[in-house]
């Protein structure tokens, strides 16, 4: 019944998630701001929400572990899974930003600090905020960068529906009730299947919440792919995970901090660095091809070997 309960509470929580986005999004069009901005800062955070949701509820209801894993999970199946069936299924890639000093060197800076912060065991409400702040800071750095060079998708349908107010704050409300209570539940069922197969919180958070955290990019992105946009499937998966480590982490430490177990938890952080250091490598290189995929899946496949093996 848990696990049933889990995939509802889940699909809630995405839903929700779009349903933000999109209204949030026929709000900014409506009042003429630039649809640079929106991709910068909506877009980009939008598609962090589900983690967010999560992990703030797992803060909230002390299961730090599950908060923290969610977040480590979501980035390394967001660059080994979404990326390498990205790399796998696009016929050719060429970027017309250079994602490398644009974007993915950004994601070293908060993916770096991390480790440093939790030597202590946990992470503070100062650390949070830190975090939380690496994420304005590289927002102030896209809003200052060449905006002719951003890759931006704006929904074309939504310029075209005429706006109506009362439909708008009733799909956000909507959005905001389905994400609220969809995270609650997911984290409540999530522990619960834990608990009924004897699986640690962390594993289930590192696996099964960031598997569903990380759906609507894998959906987005090999959506994009096919249609030839795999540029912005690369963009996204760069902002999605620059918000998880920053924004997300800093969230759920603000709301309360959380504590780390070092020795559980030290194979995985490692990983999410060695993951985010061959997507950097890969951007410097413009390596965009099918090798990369292959080389991405393989690492999923040891993270996966490792954690169903702990």
């Amino acid at each position: 019944m848990d696990f049933i309960i889990f995939i509802i509470s889940m699909g809630a929580l995405i839903w929700g998630a779009d349903f933000i986005i999109k209204e949030s999004e026929r709000i900014a069009l409506h009042f003429n701001i630039s649809e640079f901005i929106i991709g910068a800062t909506l877009i980009a955070l939008g598609t962090s929400l589900p983690e967010m949701a999560a992990s703030i509820s797992a803060s909230i209801k002390g299961q730090s572990d599950m908060a923290v894993a969610n977040v480590l999970g979501s980035n390394i199946m967001n660059i080994s899974l979404v990326l390498g069936l990205v790399f796998l299924i696009a016929s050719k890639i060429t970027p017309g930003r250079d994602l490398f000093f644009k974007d993915s060197a950004w994601l070293l800076f908060p993916v770096i600090i991390f480790p440093l912060m939790i030597l202590d065991g946990h992470l503070s409400r100062l650390d949070g905020f830190l975090l939380f702040a690496m994420m304005g800071a590289y927002v102030m750095f896209l809003m200052q960068s060449n905006k002719s060079e951003q890759v931006i998708e704006i929904d074309e349908e939504l310029k075209k529906e005429k706006f109506n107010w009362t439909k708008t704050i009733a799909l956000l409300l909507v959005g905001f009730i389905l994400v609220v209570i969809g995270a609650d539940y997911a984290i409540e069922s999530a522990a619960n299947i834990a608990r009924e197969f004897g699986i640690s919180e962390w594993i289930i958070g590192l696996i099964l919440i960031a598997f569903g955290t990380s759906l609507p990019e894998l959906v987005v992105s090999i959506q994009a792919a096919r249609q030839g946009k795999a540029d912005m499937s690369i963009g996204n998966i760069i902002g999605s995970n620059m918000a998880n480590t920053s924004v997300v982490l800093g969230s759920a430490a603000m709301t309360k901090p959380l504590a780390i177990n070092l020795s559980s938890s030290s194979f995985d952080v490692f990983l999410m660095i060695g993951v985010t250091l061959m997507l950097v490598f890969i951007t410097a290189n413009k390596l965009y091809a099918k090798a990369s995929g292959v080389m991405l899946l393989i690492v999923l496949a040891i993270f996966l070997q490792h954690a169903l093996g702990a």
